[in-house]
């Protein structure tokens, strides 16, 4: 990460003390990311900007002397289209001049919460299987009264 002149507490502090040109390729990040996953929170973690889904880690954004970054591991199936970017196991980097597509970030952004959905299904609150399922000894209640 950057040499910032104040460590910063939050997003839009971090993405203050950047360059322009990196602010606004992080930015559009942002937005794509948020559109993407409109059930998604923004969050602060590991001094960048990142994004929870089901409330799980989900991506990181960043920036570097000569780049940004998407961090986050990267899902099966994006080799090809992220050959004109260099991309390690847990990092997208690129620049403000050629960011990565729109579409591209939608797609990524999709299979990290399938990833997600998967990995950690969604729990259903207890207040609503108490009222589903009926009370223990109830039924045996019923059956002696007929």
């Amino acid at each position: 990460m950057r040499d910032l002149p104040k460590k910063p507490t939050n997003t839009d502090e971090y993405l203050k003390q950047l360059p322009a040109d990196q602010r606004k390729a992080l930015e559009a990040l942002r937005k794509q990311i948020l559109a993407a996953a409109p059930g998604c929170t923004e969050h602060f973690g590991y001094g960048l900007p990142g994004f929870k889904y089901n409330d799980h880690p989900m991506l990181y954004l960043g920036a570097a002397k000569n780049h940004v970054a998407l961090y986050g591991s990267v899902p099966v199936g994006f080799k090809d289209r992220l050959k004109d970017f260099t991309v390690s196991k847990g990092t997208i980097q690129f620049t403000p001049e050629k960011p990565l597509p729109a579409a591209l970030v939608k797609d990524i952004v999709k299979m990290k919460c399938a990833e997600i959905e998967v990995r950690w299904p969604a729990k259903v609150k207890k207040t609503a299987m108490k009222k589903a399922a009926p009370k223990k000894g109830a039924a045996k209640k019923t059956a002696k009264k007929k």
